[in-house]
Formats: structure tokens, C-alpha cells, sequence
């Protein structure tokens, strides 16, 4: 069998591509720094904010509502306070920014906290958005269910209670939309129209292949979909892959390899150079990483033992990079490759029963799933530790022997920790 085209087909080709790409990175970071150094020396900036999330807080009998805000102005998402409640604020606010001097370049890339006075509260609008919300939360009779279903269509924020329940579940990638959400929905409407235009190619245009119809208006949607949402980083990075997926396997290039990884990484800074920061993408980035390795060395497997291996072998090699940053474990994280899989299935059927208008059939089963109770721990791994754990991860790309011994390492990690938690 013949081997599929590599992206790359000399290692000088690749290396070339990663310094411009680098070079491109830089200028881009200059520019962005020259933003930076204006907006911190201005007294104070006026400007519109979309209200991305609003939460209370109480400290000794005072309270203030967080506000988690994003300025389209500025292309700045960053946190601030008042002492107006949640329930007074609507979607769009206009307020007066106090950029602090000490602020540091990379607080500016990341999500700052900034003094600010809110000068106004406009109107809710009506908009297309708000309707779906609307028409998703009207079928449901709990809060916390709602704001499940609006998370995983709509990457709305989730309650506070549903939050820490999701954390105990260890399925906040199911909830964060990302590539995992869009491989599925690029499934079913690749399904969906498929079925509707077979017929018509059969009859009228027999010469066409559908993966290149078919897959650029599933692309089209798809792109529609990601603006409508928002953006989410996640959702982003998986989109952008699937672009370049489509590409290369139209091209019949080869597409599960670690330099097409590493270029779309790459491409991606360059475009949106703020995503540098972001924790999701990274996450999203090393998930990725684990399943090109994991095809790497068991692809030759049933494709459904491939797909069990890929949800149990993601969640045991991920496990040290989560817990580096979220120290939180319970037994019931136990159930997250399983959940995975269900979720599969789950996802799509959902959104037809919401679509019928009959959402809540689910809504038992999961409060019983998002209020079981466990025993919880808190246990922060060293950076260093994974600094070593990553450096072993990218040599396993080149030795199997390293990969076997990366998985012994992540799976003596899995037992520690669970006995710790059981």
C-alpha cells in the first residue's frame, strides 16, 4: 500500500517553516506590545463591554459581583467589580476603565483584573442568540440543568453549583465546547446532507466527489457556528484543524502527524497571538498531541478497540497535566472516559429532542449524575515534574520504548492517585 504524501517531505522543510512561522509569532508580539504600553499610560479608557459572565461574591457582610468582560474595542478580555448586582446588568454595558501601571505585558495577553466604573446599562436586545437561549431554558424546570445544556450548545457560562459539580465529574471537557463537540456535529451534518445529496449526485452530477461538496458546506456551518458562539479558543483551534484537515485530505496528504500539529499551533499564534495564554488552548493542543501518539503506535488495532483505547488512554496520560493546574480529585473522575464515550451519543441525540421541544427527557438522569457525592482530595503536582513528564512526552514521538515507558509513568500516577482519593 502506498504511503499518503507528508506535509513536510524533507526535515529542513519543516524546521524552515517553524522559524518563519516564529518570526511571524515575534512581529506579531511586537505590535501587540506597542498596544500594551499605549493603553497602560492612558489615565483611563472608555469603552463598551460585553458581559461574559457575572457572579457574587460576600466578604465579611459585603458583597461585590465579579465581572468577567470582554471590550470588542480594545480585543481585551479582562475581570473587574462592582457593586451593582448580577440581576441589574444586562449583556452590553458601557463602562470607565483605570489601566494600572504595574500592569504587567503578560497580564495585557492573558485576562487582567482592571479597575473600572460602570457608566451604563443598556437594554437587552433581542437577538437570534438570546431566542435559542431562551427556547433551550423554557424546557427545562432546574437552573443548573439549563445551564448545562446552554454550556455545551451556546459556550455560555455554567453556574457556580453545576461548576464545582463538573470539576468533581472530571468532565469539564465534555461541558467547554471544543474539537470534541465539532467532530461530532461535522459528523452529523456531514450525515445529514449526505443524505439528501447522494440522490442528486447520483442523477445529476455523477462526476462530483461528495468529501469536497459535502465537506466545504459542513465547513461553512461549521464556521457560522464558531462565530455565533463566540470563539471559544478551544472551538477555534479545532476548527482551524479541521480546515487544514479537510485540506490535506483532499490533497491526499497525510493528516495525523506532529508536524501538521505543530504548524496549525503555530498558524494559530500567529493569527490570535493572545491564545498563547489561554490554558484551554493548551489543553486542547496536548489532548490532540496524546491521540496522534496513541494512533501512532496502536493504529493497527479494531477500530472500536482504538476508540476505547483513545478515551481511556487520553484521560490516563492527560491525568499529570490536569493535576498540575487542578489539584481537585475524586473517585468519580473514574467514570470520565466512560461518560466520554456515552457523551458521544448523548450530544447529538439532545439536540434533536431539543429541537422537538422535548429537551427535558434527560433531566432526571442528570441531577443524579451532576449531585452524586464522593469523597474529594486536593493534590497539585510540581511544574517540574511536569516539565519532565512533557519532555518525555514529545521523545515518545521517536521511541516506542520511551512511549511504553511514558504510559507505565501515567498509569502508576492514575493508581497513586485514586488510592489516595479511595
Amino acid at each position: 500500500m502506498l504511503e499518503k504524501p507528508k506535509l513536510f517531505v524533507r526535515l529542513t522543510e519543516f524546521w524552515f517553516s517553524m522559524i518563519f512561522l516564529s518570526v511571524l509569532l515575534f512581529i506579531r508580539l511586537f505590535f501587540l506590545y506597542g498596544d500594551y504600553k499605549e493603553f497602560k499610560e492612558k489615565p483611563l479608557f472608555y469603552t463598551d463591554v460585553q458581559v461574559v459572565q457575572a457572579y457574587e461574591k460576600w466578604k465579611n457582610d459585603n458583597y461585590y459581583t465579579i465581572l468577567k468582560l470582554y471590550s470588542p474595542t480594545l480585543d481585551l478580555h479582562f475581570f473587574s467589580r462592582t457593586k451593582i448586582r448580577s440581576k441589574d446588568l444586562t449583556s452590553k454595558i458601557r463602562i470607565k476603565l483605570f489601566p494600572h501601571s504595574d500592569m504587567k505585558f503578560l497580564d495585557y495577553l492573558g485576562v487582567p483584573f482592571i479597575f473600572s466604573n460602570v457608566n451604563h446599562i443598556y437594554d437587552e436586545k433581542k437577538n437570534t442568540k438570546a431566542d435559542f437561549l431562551y427556547f433551550i431554558e423554557k424546557q427545562h424546570n432546574d437552573k443548573d440543568i439549563s445551564s448545562f445544556y446552554k454550556a455545551i450548545y451556546f459556550a455560555t457560562p455554567l453556574t457556580k453549583s453545576l461548576r464545582e459539580s463538573v470539576s468533581v465529574l472530571g468532565v469539564s471537557h465534555l461541558i467547554a465546547l471544543s474539537g470534541f463537540h465539532l467532530s461530532i456535529l461535522s459528523a452529523l451534518l456531514f450525515f445529514l446532507i449526505r443524505l439528501v445529496y447522494r440522490p442528486l449526485q447520483q442523477n445529476f452530477f455523477p462526476y462530483r466527489f461528495d468529501l469536497y461538496d459535502i465537506g466545504f458546506i459542513v465547513l461553512l456551518i461549521l464556521g457560522f457556528y464558531v462565530w455565533f458562539v463566540g470563539s471559544p479558543p478551544s472551538l477555534l483551534r479545532s476548527y482551524v484543524m479541521l480546515i487544514a484537515g479537510w485540506l490535506l485530505l483532499v490533497l491526499g496528504m497525510e493528516l495525523v502527524s506532529f508536524s501538521f500539529l505543530a504548524t496549525i499551533v503555530l498558524v494559530l499564534l500567529v493569527i490570535f497571538p493572545k491564545l498563547m495564554l489561554s490554558l484551554a488552548f493548551w489543553f486542547s493542543i496536548a489532548g490532540v498531541f496524546y491521540i496522534f501518539l496513541l494512533l501512532q503506535y496502536f493504529s493497527h488495532i479494531n477500530k472500536y478497540l482504538m476508540t476505547l483505547l483513545i478515551s481511556f488512554g487520553l484521560f490516563i496520560l492527560m491525568l499529570p497535566i490536569v493535576h498540575t493546574f487542578f489539584p481537585l480529585t475524586s473517585s468519580l473522575q473514574l467514570y470520565s472516559p466512560i461518560l466520554s464515550l456515552g457523551f458521544t451519543f448523548f450530544y447529538p441525540i439532545s439536540i434533536f429532542l431539543h429541537l422537538l421541544g422535548i429537551g427535558g427527557l434527560f433531566d432526571g438522569y442528570l441531577k443524579e449524575l451532576f449531585t452524586l457525592s464522593t469523597h474529594i482530595v486536593a493534590f497539585k503536582l510540581e511544574k517540574s515534574y511536569l516539565i519532565v513528564y512533557l519532555t518525555l512526552s514529545f521523545l515518545s514521538i521517536y521511541s516506542r520504548w520511551l512511549f511504553y515507558i511514558l504510559s507505565f509513568i501515567s498509569i502508576l500516577f492514575a493508581l497513586w492517585l485514586f488510592i489516595l482519593v479511595l
